[in-house]
């Protein structure tokens, strides 16, 4: 296993558990044997899939393993609750976000509900360890109606191939460019240094690249010595219970739309609406925002284009800190934008992936002390994923929505889910109950932040009059 993926697998706790949660609805209903005789044929053949886990010592390594189908997709009947069957499923999911996989079996269970709302639903828990969110959009498509078979068995070499990636990403082209930048300053090191961090107009070549050095350790630095975010609410310890909500599909045309009016991304305006929704819910809950800033961190993909099929951790984290006191809609996305741009030009996400191979080289006790240097200064986890465009079928029935919940690690008690699926755009909090006990109230104040920016939008004086 990966150093990487080593670390993943380590970072189960009490509070936590490294599992990516997802859910299904299909309409009309689907059949307990069909679905495993789809998972036979379509997921096994993917190795991660039927490898359970061996440890030794500080290390870890994937074994074969015979797979009972039937041990990992189960049946779930959900009891009669008072809010319906929405939320029972809600309730399930949170239940099932804490129960651990079985480290005897490959780590991975599909539950599935036979009769929700005149369908089914379909819970999927995969460790991390196994893949990041990116890739298991594509083992998404290899289940569905139509899908792409799962693509042929990668070498060793660039299966287990983290490290050599990450010597090839980072280590060589940081001590080229250490290298050539004390060539470029020669007995004048200090000047060098010094124009390092106020370059002059037109210097080229070998300072571009003592330029590059200067902006990863720079980078580095800002990572390290991250300030705390806001204390709020949301921030502390959490307990051992978790809660899921996700809101009904906003159009995404009117997201493009506005994004295009404002000159912003849809990523821009979906993470502005977000710290607006979080605002909101603070204020509700008697807390003075003015000013308040949280700290998300974002996964950014690193993997290589060729490698787009390959299972595994391939990805870095962005620290966004997400303005949630600022009121104004539009002043919001324009101060999302212009953060996001500054993480745009950052080496940050490699220097975390860094980071999370260091630790997986560790033994346990040392990574926690790794990983809580960056999640004491962190109050959420967020994530955006592209779903397919178009909607799919699934064993002749449509899934209708689809939505994941991303982990949180250590005492990070928030986890922000955005997912596109088939021209509409779902918003998704799992929140731990000691610091979030009811996620349901930030999901219902996203739509109400969207309507007010795309609003404010229109109301702004586009062109001239007259």
């Amino acid at each position: 296993m990966s150093k990487v993926d080593t670390a993943w697998l380590r970072m189960d706790s009490a509070s936590n558990l490294m599992m990516i949660v997802g859910v299904w609805t299909v309409r009309p209903a689907i059949r307990w044997r069909e679905l495993c005789a789809r998972v036979q044929e379509r997921l096994l053949p993917y190795e991660r899939f039927r490898q359970r886990v061996e440890e030794h010592g500080g290390s870890a390594r994937w074994v074969e393993h015979e797979v009972d189908v039937a041990q990992h997709v189960v049946r779930e009947k959900l009891p009669r609750t008072r809010g319906g069957a929405q939320a029972a499923l809600q309730r399930r999911i949170g239940e099932l976000a804490m129960q651990p996989l079985d480290r005897g079996r490959p780590l991975w269970q599909l539950h599935l509900v036979e009769n929700h709302e005149g369908g089914s639903a379909i819970v999927f828990r995969i460790h991390h360890c196994i893949a990041d969110g990116i890739a298991l959009i594509g083992v998404t498509l290899s289940l569905v109606d139509g899908g792409q078979p799962p693509p042929e068995r990668a070498s060793r070499a660039e299966a287990n191939g983290a490290e050599e990636w990450l010597a090839e990403s980072l280590v060589r082209p940081l001590a080229a460019l250490v290298l050539k930048g004390l060539e470029a300053a020669g007995d004048r090191a200090v000047r060098s240094l010094h124009l390092l961090q106020r370059p002059s107009p037109g210097l080229k070549g070998p300072l571009d690249l003592a330029q590059g050095a200067w902006q990863l350790l720079g980078d580095a630095a800002a990572l390290l010595l991250m300030p705390d975010d806001s204390p709020t609410s949301l921030k502390g310890k959490p307990g051992g219970s978790k809660r899921v909500a996700w809101c009904p599909p906003l159009p995404l045309p009117e997201v493009k739309a506005i994004g295009k009016a404002l000159n912003c991304s849809i990523n821009d305006v979906l993470l502005s609406c977000v710290a607006g929704a979080l605002g909101q819910y603070l204020r509700a809950r008697g807390e003075d925002v003015e000013g308040v800033e949280i700290r998300a961190m974002v996964p950014v993909n690193l993997r290589p284009p060729q490698q787009g099929h390959a299972l595994g951790n391939h990805f870095g984290l962005a620290p966004l800190v997400l303005p949630v006191g600022m009121e104004n809609p539009i002043e919001r996305v324009y101060e999302v934008r212009r953060r996001m741009d500054a993480l745009k030009g950052s080496t940050q996400p490699l220097l975390a992936f860094a980071v999370l191979a260091l630790a997986g080289l560790l033994v346990k006790p040392a990574q926690d002390a790794i990983m809580d240097t960056f999640r004491s200064k962190t109050t959420a986890v967020m994530t955006n994923v592209p779903g397919p465009r178009e909607p799919l079928a699934f064993l002749g029935s449509t899934i209708e929505q689809m939505m994941f919940w991303v982990p949180q690690s250590g005492d990070i008690g928030l986890g922000v889910s955005i997912l596109s699926y088939g021209g509409n755009v779902q918003f998704g909090v799992m929140g731990d109950t000691q610091l979030c006990p009811d996620p349901q109230q930030i999901i219902d104040r996203f739509e109400p932040e969207f309507a007010k920016l795309s609003l404010v939008t229109l109301m702004l004086p586009w062109g001239d009059e007259g």
